[in-house]
């Protein structure tokens, strides 16, 4: 399953990326997030970085740990996260087009086995849905802050 969401937000690329980057506190930028709590912080750059997150998915708190695998500083951070028999790549990109700052999320989840695969084929077209409509609301929750924090 492979999503995307894409936002225009009235700002610099530097001053997007420090809201997104700010993961312990991305509790006060995005909704449905109500606990972060760091596992492994490395000693530079975001590259390694560990956190349990809880947050609202499908009307319930849901935790997940993820990491982050790649970044490029003002560019992108991409996370990995392992749960229920997926894996789980996120990634946030900032682009610059026709004169406008955008943010993109990317999201993708592979299933791991045979029956986690067989499950993902039976429900994928319910959890979609949902998961756009998350993406979508983190991205305008992340626009709000960023637009305000000025």
């Amino acid at each position: 399953m492979k999503i995307e969401s894409n936002i225009c937000i009235d700002d610099t690329k530097e001053q997007i990326w420090k809201v997104i980057t700010d993961i312990e506190n991305s509790v006060n930028t995005i909704e449905a997030i109500e606990k972060i709590e760091i596992l492994e912080r490395p000693a530079s750059g975001l590259l390694g970085l560990k956190w349990r997150e809880t947050r609202i998915m499908f009307g319930k708190s849901a935790t997940e740990v993820m990491w982050i695998t790649d970044s490029a500083e003002n560019e992108y951070y991409q996370t990995r996260a392992e749960s229920h028999g997926a894996v789980y790549i996120s990634r946030l990109q900032i682009e610059t087009q026709g004169g406008e700052t955008c943010l993109r999320m990317l999201f993708e989840g592979e299933p791991q086995g045979t029956f986690a695969k067989i499950m993902a084929a039976a429900t994928s077209f319910i959890f979609k849905g949902a998961t756009q409509k998350a993406l979508d609301e983190d991205l305008r929750n992340i626009k709000a802050s960023v637009e305000n924090s000025d």
